[in-house]
């Protein structure tokens, strides 16, 4: 069902597809070697740079769900500034392994209130925190050939791709379980998302998900934390490359919460209701300790997950 509903995204899609092609093309002498083809290709790959529109989010953004403490955040959003892209590209035979680091400067916003206020009410906002941060994001891509041209570009294509992780140096919040639940009452759970793969060929098993539009998507999210409070996590999703208008954040619900001696072990779970637009596009969840957000002097702890999909 889900295979054929992805030919049918495909099929809609055919001549923005050309029309990169067509790009890629005009442009392919430049790439000397094997290695620089495949680095385009993935750069290129729809499932793959839907991912840093949701990353990065631009500036601050507002969030649905209730916060209580001393300072109120009003509005939280994080800039992503790509800073270093890294291909360590491993061929064996007729396919290519690829582990993908990028690293970005990141500045974390908080536009916050001193006074408690009504939920929608902007112009409580009386400071404005910035905090600076650095963060990888890493995920695996298997290629594999599909000629022996001159051109090294037109000989590989990208099979599939795992999911993107990413965080700061911080053992105090893990995501370590992330599941979604359709409308059609499949269920995917992803435990370790670099290993976990989708396949980008048509017709193969594990297929990028693909919803219709308007369509709910229940998130649950297992995470270990070192603190009590309840974290900020947040999932963001929606914007297309050159459409960050259409991005949304949401904040998610903590269901339950046990200490189990060294951490907590919580359980949060929110609805992504996808866009009318039609497309590939990411979820992002990023997860960070409460003060973080609510305490000025905090550093950034973060960790990050990505999820592709697709609107048909």
């Amino acid at each position: 069902m889900r295979i054929t509903a992805l030919l049918m995204l495909l099929s809609f899609l055919f001549f923005t597809a050309c029309s990169q092609e067509d790009a890629l093309v005009t442009s392919d002498d430049e790439f000397s070697n094997d290695q620089e083809a495949i680095a385009k290709l993935i750069e290129d790959d729809e499932a793959v740079q839907s991912f840093e529109p949701n990353f990065n989010e631009e500036d601050v953004m507002s969030f649905y769900g209730k916060v209580a403490a001393e300072i109120f955040p009003v509005r939280v959003g994080q800039k992503m500034i790509l800073t270093d892209r890294n291909y360590d590209v491993n061929i064996i035979g007729d396919s290519a392994f690829v582990s993908v680091t990028h690293t970005f400067d990141g500045k974390l916003f908080i536009a916050a209130s001193y006074d408690e206020f009504t939920p929608g009410d902007s112009n409580v906002v009386d400071t404005l925190l910035q905090k600076d941060f650095i963060t990888q994001v890493k995920r695996n891509i298997i290629m594999v050939k599909i000629g022996n041209h001159e051109r090294p570009i037109l000989n590989w294509k990208v099979k599939s791709v795992s999911l993107p992780e990413g965080g700061t140096l911080s053992e105090n919040i893990e995501i370590k379980k992330m599941t979604l639940t359709f409308n059609d009452g499949e269920v995917i759970e992803i435990i370790e998302p670099t290993e976990y793969y989708f396949s980008r060929i048509p017709g193969f098993n594990n297929q990028i998900p693909v919803f219709g539009r308007n369509e709910d998507v229940i998130v649950n999210i297992e995470l270990q934390s070192a603190y009590a409070d309840t974290d900020f996590v947040s999932l963001t999703w929606g914007a297309l490359r050159g459409m960050p208008h259409h991005r949304v954040k949401r904040k998610f619900d903590l269901v339950s919460s046990e200490f189990d001696g060294t951490y907590y072990q919580k359980i949060y779970q929110q609805t992504l209701k996808t866009h009318f637009i039609p497309g590939f596009r990411h979820a992002v969840i990023n997860a960070m300790p409460k003060q973080v957000v609510f305490d000025d002097a905090s550093e950034v702890e973060l960790n990050s997950w990505g999820m592709p999909y697709a609107v048909r």
